[in-house]
């Protein structure tokens, strides 16, 4: 489905160069990407044409995850590293739906997502994008744009979502996340979603290969793996599990579709 209308990227953008915030912006039928990134979903669906769904799944998991914290544990601070792109459902209004009083904080290292967003945004002191790295924790928690908003002493909701997956091994994905608790106050909260290695569909193992060449790294991890990554949290229940599978508001039943085996979620406390 990719195209050849004209590129107008913004002034530092490179259209040509793939992101995976701009893919899964095209997943979820957003109009904020380009022909590089529609080409790279297209070959991925080529394979797997329900590829979307998995996209779709994410959020259905962030947003149950969101509205627990707001609404039963009475978290009202929310950071969202490696926000991605803007689309219908964020976590600002997840987390307002709950709890009238929630702020959140976006983070994203991609000029692009931070120029939509901050456009998109216009409730003063509900929410706020910032520019920031997932491999640098201390500037993303001592950004005057994120203390003006929030309160780092209380316990806040950290969202990681669709993100740890792009941490190479040799960049010691469990480090990162556990380079993030020492910012973060008793009672706070990590959600964390993630592509899994479920090796039930040979499509996907091509699927693999294509994000993995055309995005420069996207890494399907078994669960044992994920769980390991929450070690210094208490994993609440259910535990990790796939993403439509982890706390529907009725008893959990067959998967939603079969690809959704294909992202687990977790969410872990900080005691």
């Amino acid at each position: 489905m990719a195209d050849d209308l004209p590129e107008n990227a913004p002034p530092g953008i490179d259209p040509s160069t793939p992101t995976f915030a701009r893919v899964y912006d095209y997943f979820l039928g957003g109009k904020d990407n380009f022909a590089a990134d529609r080409e790279v979903a297209d070959m991925v669906m080529q394979l797997v044409p329900e590829a979307p769904v998995v996209a779709q799944g994410n959020r259905v998991a962030i947003e149950r995850a969101v509205t627990y914290m707001a609404r039963d544990l009475g978290i009202d601070q929310f950071v969202d590293i490696g926000s991605g792109l803007p689309t219908s459902s964020n976590v600002h209004q997840f987390a307002r739906a709950a709890n009238p009083e929630a702020r959140v904080v976006y983070v994203d290292n991609d000029p692009i997502v931070l120029a939509h967003g901050r456009a998109l945004l216009t409730e003063t002191g509900v929410a706020t994008f910032i520019q920031g790295d997932l491999y640098e924790p201390e500037k993303i928690f001592t950004d005057p744009a994120l203390t003006g908003l929030l309160d780092p002493s209380r316990p806040v909701g950290v969202v990681l979502a669709a993100i740890i997956h792009h941490v190479p091994d040799d960049r010691d994905p469990a480090g990162v996340v556990h380079a993030l608790l020492p910012f973060l106050a008793p009672g706070s909260h990590v959600v964390l979603t993630h592509l899994h290695d479920a090796g039930d569909d040979p499509r996907v193992e091509e699927a693999k290969r294509i994000l993995q060449s055309g995005l420069g790294g996207s890494y399907f991890r078994h669960s044992s793996e994920i769980e390991r990554f929450m070690e210094g949290l208490t994993i609440l229940e259910p535990g990790v599990a796939n993403v439509t599978a982890w706390r529907p508001a009725g008893p959990v039943g067959p998967l939603e579709h079969p690809l959704h085996s294909q992202m687990v979620a977790v969410l872990g406390r900080k005691d």
